[in-house]
């Protein structure tokens, strides 16, 4: 249920913290699971001397391991490259699964696409591709550019921090690096910044929920004006209002107005205050 005052988007219901916190559990379990079935597949791969990766891979021009490109990004060539892939792959697929698990699927599914896509048109001819270094690309491609797309300033820092930290990862996108896919990693690239723009939040933001009445005699409370939709700090005001910050804010100090007034009641020169005349000592002398 949204709160009162909160903003919404429509169809989707109300932006608050409980809801992210949902969300953000549901995504650590999916993204979890995820990287639990790659290890699996890894045990039973390397148990029959990688068998998978040699029958499962991309080959570029052979039509037969087209249907491949949806499996291999579970399959890898030995444990140093399990091993490589599986924390960047947690990082990136937890904040690319936070907004929203059936959209973190369908941009998996696009980024393999397209990943495998890419090798298998331009690739040398004879290479098995494998690996979930694919995957990873699209992620962050995806993680950097989301919130600029969906308009969310919590997701356009997330991105920001993600580029500065991760650039160096740019580098094995260009020919160069022996033994790496670089066509892999470009095409699963390109797959998370056509998913950002796809998956994009296409709902109308700035939609207030209805207050509820106020029943007679019931002092109206004090709240902050919102911003206009035109304001360059709307943005900044929606996302603290989903956090839950500015709606504390205002009560903070709306609270703190209250206890000034009630402390008001005190005594300045021989005047009387604006407080009740409760007390002799509060009373202007005769």
């Amino acid at each position: 249920m949204g709160r009162a005052g909160r903003t919404t988007r429509a169809g989707r219901g109300a932006v608050d913290p409980e809801q992210m916190i949902a969300e953000a559990r549901k995504a650590f379990f999916v993204v979890f699971a995820f990287l639990a079935i790659v290890w699996l597949v890894q045990l039973a791969n390397s148990a029959d001397h990688y068998a998978l990766s040699r029958d499962h891979g991309v080959v570029s021009g052979d039509l037969s391991t087209l249907p491949d490109i949806l499996s291999a990004p579970f399959l890898h060539w030995s444990w140093a490259h399990i091993e490589s892939n599986s924390g960047p792959l947690f990082v990136f697929g937890f904040l690319a699964a936070y907004r929203g698990v059936a959209r973190f699927l369908g941009l998996s599914l696009l980024v393999a696409v397209t990943s495998g896509l890419t090798v298998w048109l331009f690739e040398n001819g004879g290479v098995d591709t494998v690996g979930a270094s694919s995957l990873i690309f699209g992620y962050f491609g995806y993680v950097v550019v989301r919130g600029l797309f969906d308009r969310h300033l919590i997701d356009t820092l997330i991105g920001v921090v993600m580029a500065a930290s991760f650039a160096y990862m740019l580098t094995v996108t260009v020919p160069g690096t022996p033994g790496v896919s670089w066509l892999g990693h470009l095409g699963g690239l390109v797959g998370g910044l056509l998913g950002a723009w796809l998956f994009r939040d296409r709902h109308p933001r700035n939609t207030a929920t209805p207050t509820p009445p106020t029943p007679p005699g019931t002092p109206a409370p004090r709240t902050a004006q919102p911003p206009t939709p035109d304001s360059p700090r709307a943005d900044l005001h929606k996302e603290l209002g989903d956090l839950g910050l500015l709606q504390a804010g205002v009560e903070r100090r709306t609270g703190r107005r209250d206890a000034d007034r009630r402390g008001s009641g005190r005594r300045f020169g021989g005047y009387r205050t604006l407080a009740p005349l409760s007390s002799p000592y509060d009373r202007c002398p005769e």
